[in-house]
């Protein structure tokens, strides 16, 4: 019997196009003048591959020469009539393209506008892009059918989701503008990690630029295609009050990185030169990126970017994106309205934007503080458009546990708050990483039926949109500690590859040499494989390695430098941080040399220069491992080291069967363990979902605002019912049912002492937030626990 103790195995980087035809020309340019004959290439070829591998002819041949089962050649055939709807639904989406002059104008428009926030990086879709645009487009022109269905993007690390989503939105966003909506939201992309919406907010930030030159040359009326950042707390104002501009916090004049710490990109999405800086316009009360690139297009002018809440809500930009954690914000902030309907009105003031509710600070609903002569005007357009299109959510399998049960239930209240104000539910759209028990889980989250794009192909590595190449993409190896500690070899396995770059850096010629390398690449080599990745399951693991930087690196020399990516790692930093990974120094000594990262880190991190990764021990889900490692080669060759823990037995299990965990890890994925109907999670929801509908829907109807037990118990004598039909409100959205006896009686039991409460507030009650019998509702869809006081003593 022979043994290793370094198995090893390849990965492949996927092939985009498998047919022995040429490629139809799918670039910007071609499909931007006229995409019909493109497409219809594009669908010939995939009605031939189907005919050859999804025929009863081929599953029967193969059934007889694999010899299947029956109960293989039933699920055969029903994975064949799940491919049939996707052809179905791509032939679909080119009729409406040829049949629909609007939808065909704003499709042409969006290739122009990709094609310059391309800029040559690359120039032309993906097959697999280009026929999920075609699937949605009917979703595009009968909202109605297409709301009920989630499609779920699932797809490689690396293969182009987001550009896909882009053109999405893009088209959406032009379709809009030319059929009328002038104005309001068109998508709002939620991701569950604040570093996936930093990393992902340069990409839409480009593309929304580019939407925007193209409309400006076409004439096309409306307001500006922009971008709101929507994350909040540390990372970007809520709002910017007047007392800390009077105090000299807020300086339009002082534009220095550190005084302006909420500058969201670094490059401008016009001129792509990396000069965009912050200031406090005080006229129109914005914080505003602008571009010093004195060739600009922009002169000056603001960048099409909104990342202070309050701007948020006055400017409505077409697309927001944000962590999943804000829709909590719907019990608390009227300006969330305007992510799921229309404003309040506008203020006549130029450049104050829309109004919400009254408040004491602002007596005419103006956000921008002492507004003084302006008014709210009647919107400008009919109130049903404000309606957002989309709501896109990344990463789908991270919505899982109590976070999945808890977004759950707000889902239910932002779809029910849509529809009651615009008679419309939006088009969901999602991302994941596994297929395991999908459909439950959109069932769970979404109340509505699951798709997935593209359907998993007939054979492993042998699809229409994706096959095997013969190139490189990621090498695994697992290396078992025989009587040293995982923290050991860890930092044995840095010192030799940084002693290797090192070697590399001061004697190019010669490593090259030994290489069989020109040594012109040199450099090149240095760039990407120069920065190591360890990546921890625990904090504890990452600090270790943090420590080892001071002591068992100490004979580098460059001393290496090292960075943490933990939750524990400041928004700043992380940006700062990403920037170096980016864009690194010329000089090698002054570069980051080693990264330190968790979980954080392993979704949404797109840097090519990231190439070589040590794993100490193996996560504990099987997605993880696999979102992890997929941080690196995503460009070139990439090597991952896997240290397992040998004296944890599934860590022993997975080295024994390296080979195939690796290459058939997506069949290992656990099942994401999701409920709504969980009596814990409804207590902790049930405050935001009624107050929510009481500013949302109620505030807005009514005279006079709902903040005060005084003005609620004014309009519940006006309107006897409302508290009893916001209780079946949220009964209805939660599909709950008379089989869910002890749900149902948990609102009711709640409404009851609500309605006590409101009747008979206490000395202390001074918001209707304090009316709720369960507590206050959640800042965050992760507040999840119940939360301790924690005092200190000061004499100790």
């Amino acid at each position: 019997m022979r043994t290793s103790d370094a198995p090893y195995i390849s990965k492949m980087r996927p092939a985009y196009w498998t047919s022995t035809s040429p490629q139809p020309n799918l670039s910007f340019a071609a499909l931007s003048k006229d995409p019909i004959p493109s497409c219809e290439a594009l669908i010939s070829e995939f009605v031939e591959w189907a005919d050859r591998s999804w025929s009863d002819d081929a599953l029967n041949a193969r059934a007889a020469s694999e010899g299947w089962s029956s109960g293989m050649r039933d699920e055969a055939a029903r994975a064949a009539s799940d491919f049939q709807g996707e052809l179905l639904r791509v032939r679909e989406g080119l009729d409406l393209l040829k049949e629909n002059a609007q939808l065909q104008s704003a499709f042409r428009l969006m290739n122009s506008a990709m094609r310059i926030s391309a800029q040559g990086r690359y120039d032309s879709w993906r097959p697999f892009q280009l026929a999920f645009l075609l699937a949605n487009m009917s979703c595009l022109i009968t909202p109605e059918q297409e709301a009920n269905v989630v499609d779920i993007v699932w797809f490689a690390t690396g293969g182009g989701k987001t550009e896909t989503y882009l053109g999405l939105l893009i088209t959406a966003a032009l379709l809009d503008r030319l059929r009328g909506k002038t104005s309001g939201i068109t998508a709002w992309s939620r991701f569950p990690l604040r570093l996936l919406s930093l990393q992902q907010t340069q990409r839409f930030v480009n593309a929304l630029g580019a939407a925007e030159i193209v409309r400006r040359k076409e004439g096309i009326p409306g307001d500006p295609f922009s971008l709101g950042f929507l994350v909040g707390g540390t990372a970007t104002p809520n709002r910017i009050k007047k007392e800390a501009v009077r105090e000299g916090e807020w300086d339009a004049d002082k534009v220095d990185d550190t005084l302006n710490p909420f500058r969201i990109i670094e490059t401008c999405p016009i001129c792509r030169s990396r000069s965009v800086c912050t200031s406090f316009d005080r006229k129109v009360w914005r914080l505003v990126h602008t571009c010093t690139n004195p060739s600009c297009e922009t002169e000056g002018s603001p960048l099409p970017i909104f990342v202070v809440d309050d701007e948020i809500w006055r400017f409505l930009p077409t697309v927001v994106v944000g962590t999943l954690d804000k829709a909590a914000n719907i019990a608390r902030q009227s300006g969330m309205r305007g992510l799921v309907g229309p404003p309040w009105g506008k203020c006549t003031r130029p450049g104050h934007g829309y109004t919400y509710a009254r408040r004491q600070d602002r007596k005419n609903g103006c956000l921008v503080p002492d507004c003084v002569g302006g008014e709210p005007a009647p919107l400008q357009i009919d109130t049903t458009l404000f309606a957002p299109t989309f709501r896109l959510q990344d990463e789908l399998h991270l919505l899982r546990d109590s976070l999945g049960a808890v977004d759950a239930h707000y889902e239910a209240a932002l779809d029910s708050v849509q529809e009651e104000l615009t008679g419309s539910k939006p088009k969901i759209l999602a991302s994941s990483a596994t297929l395991t028990g999908y459909e439950k889980q959109v069932s769970v989250l979404y109340r509505r039926s699951a798709r997935v794009f593209p359907q998993p192909a007939p054979q492993d590595g042998k699809g229409f949109w994706t096959a095997d190449s013969n190139q490189l993409m990621r090498r695994y190896i697992a290396l078992a500690p025989r009587r040293l500690t995982v923290e050991f070899v860890v930092d044995r396995l840095v010192v030799t590859l940084q002693k290797a770059t090192r070697r590399l850096l001061n004697d190019p010629t010669g490593v090259c040499s030994e290489l069989q390398i020109d040594p012109r690449f040199g450099d090149f080599l240095i760039n990407i494989y120069g920065t190591n990745v360890v990546y921890g399951n625990t904090l504890q693991d990452l600090d270790a390695v943090i420590r080892s930087s001071e002591t068992q690196y100490a004979g580098l020399e460059p001393p290496p430098n090292i960075e943490s990516l933990t939750g524990r790692t400041g928004f700043d930093n992380v940006r700062q941080i990403l920037d170096r990974l980016e864009t690194p120094e010329a000089d090698f000594d002054k570069r980051l040399h080693l990264i330190a990262a968790s979980s954080m880190m392993s979704h949404g991190v797109d840097i090519d220069r990231l190439n070589v990764m040590i794993m100490m021990a193996l996560p504990l889900g099987v997605a993880e491992f696999i979102q992890a490692t997929a941080r690196v080669g995503r460009r070139w060759p990439a090597l991952v080291i896997v240290v397992p823990k040998m004296t944890r037995e599934r860590d022993a299990s997975v080295y024994r069967s390296f080979a195939e965990f690796v290459s058939h890890g997506d069949r290992f994925v656990e099942a994401i363990p999701i409920t709504r109907k969980s009596r814990r999670v409804l207590e902790r929801t049930l405050a935001g979902l009624e107050l929510a509908r009481l500013q949302l829907i109620h505030e807005p109807e009514g005279s006079s605002s709902l903040t005060t037990p005084r003005h609620l118990n004014a309009l519940v004598r006006q309107r006897p019912n409302l508290l009893t039909e916001d209780r079946e409100a949220i009964k209805s959205s939660l599909e709950l049912s008379e089989l869910d006896e002890f749900l149902n009686d948990q609102i009711d039991l709640w409404f009851e002492g609500f309605t006590r409460n409101l009747r008979e507030p206490s000395a202390d009650t001074r918001f209707i937030s304090d009316l709720s019998p369960t507590g206050q509702a959640m800042l965050s869809l992760r507040d999840v626990e119940e939360q301790s006081p924690i005092s200190g003593d000061s004499s100790q």
